[in-house]
C-alpha cells in the first residue's frame, strides 16, 4: 500500500511538472510571431555551411521511427547507423536494428544496397556527385539515407524549402552537449533541430513530424558521435559481394 501510494504521489508530481512545463511552452508559443525568426535562420545556416565545408567525416546516430497501425496505435522501431562521407562522391552507411541490417555504399559511380539478413544485394549506376546520388536514390529507387538532407552541400536550401515558420525554442542538452533548439514548420511537416554551440555548430538531433499522416508519426535522429578527421581504408567505399549473397534488382519507382 505504501509503495502504491508513493507511486501515485510520484506520478501525480510528474504530471503536475509536465503540465506546468506545457503551460509555459504554450505561453511562449503564443508570444512567438508568425514567420521565420532571423535568429533561427542564422543558426541553421551556420550549421549547414560548417558541415558542407567538411571534406570527410564519420557520424554515428541512434534513430527511431513511429509506425501507425490501422487502429491508430503507434509502434516504435529503432536502429543505429554509422555513416562515412567523403566529398564529393563517397558514402557508406551501415544500419542495424529493428527489421534492418543493411549496408549502403556509394563509390562515385554506382550505389549498392546489401541486405545482410536476407543475403541479397542490389546495385545500380548512379550520378557522379553525392547530391545527385541522393536525389536519384530517393526519386528512382525509394532509398533514403537517414537524415540524408543534412549531407547536401546546399542543405540549408533543401531543409528550408516550403518552410513558413521558424523559431529558436531555447537551449538544450543532447548527449551531454549544449545545443540551440530550433523548430520549423512547412505545409505537411514540422521539424526540429538541435545544433551544437560553439565553433563547430554540428547538428546533434533532428525530429520530423509528418502532419499529413494519421496521428502524425515522428522520425527522430540523435547523433551520438561526430568524427571530423576519420581515416578511411581502401575498402571503405568498395563492395565485394559475399559468396553466399544473391544479386537482385532494385524495385524501380
Amino acid at each position: 500500500m505504501r509503495a502504491t501510494l508513493h507511486h501515485r504521489l510520484g506520478a501525480g508530481l510528474a504530471r503536475a511538472v509536465a503540465l506546468s512545463a506545457l503551460a509555459a511552452w504554450a505561453v511562449a508559443a503564443q508570444a512567438q510571431p508568425a514567420g521565420i525568426d532571423p535568429a533561427a535562420e542564422k543558426l541553421l545556416k551556420a550549421s549547414t555551411d560548417f558541415l558542407a565545408s567538411q571534406k570527410q567525416f564519420n557520424v554515428d546516430t541512434r534513430n527511431s521511427l513511429e509506425l501507425v497501425l490501422k487502429n491508430g496505435q503507434k509502434i516504435e522501431l529503432n536502429h543505429t547507423t554509422r555513416q562515412s562521407v567523403q566529398r564529393p562522391d563517397k558514402l557508406r552507411s551501415e544500419r542495424t536494428g529493428d527489421l534492418v541490417n543493411q549496408v549502403f555504399i556509394y563509390d562515385g559511380k554506382s550505389l549498392t544496397l546489401n541486405n545482410l539478413t536476407d543475403k541479397v544485394y542490389s546495385q545500380a549506376a548512379a550520378p557522379d556527385t553525392l547530391e545527385g546520388m541522393l536525389d536519384f536514390a530517393r526519386s528512382k529507387l525509394g532509398v533514403v539515407a537517414p537524415a540524408g538532407d543534412l549531407l547536401y552541400k546546399n542543405a540549408y536550401e533543401v531543409l528550408m524549402e516550403g518552410v513558413t515558420d521558424g523559431m529558436v525554442v531555447g537551449k538544450a542538452m543532447i548527449e551531454g552537449v549544449r545545443c540551440d533548439h530550433l523548430a520549423f514548420r512547412a505545409p505537411n511537416v514540422d521539424w526540429q533541430i538541435w545544433i551544437q554551440e560553439g565553433a563547430q555548430p554540428l547538428p546533434r538531433r533532428l525530429v520530423l513530424t509528418t502532419r499529413d499522416l494519421t496521428n502524425a508519426p515522428q522520425f527522430a535522429v540523435t547523433i551520438t558521435k561526430w568524427n571530423l578527421k576519420p581515416t578511411f581504408g581502401a575498402n571503405t567505399f568498395a563492395f565485394t559481394p559475399p559468396a553466399d549473397a544473391k544479386k537482385v534488382d532494385f524495385l524501380a519507382r
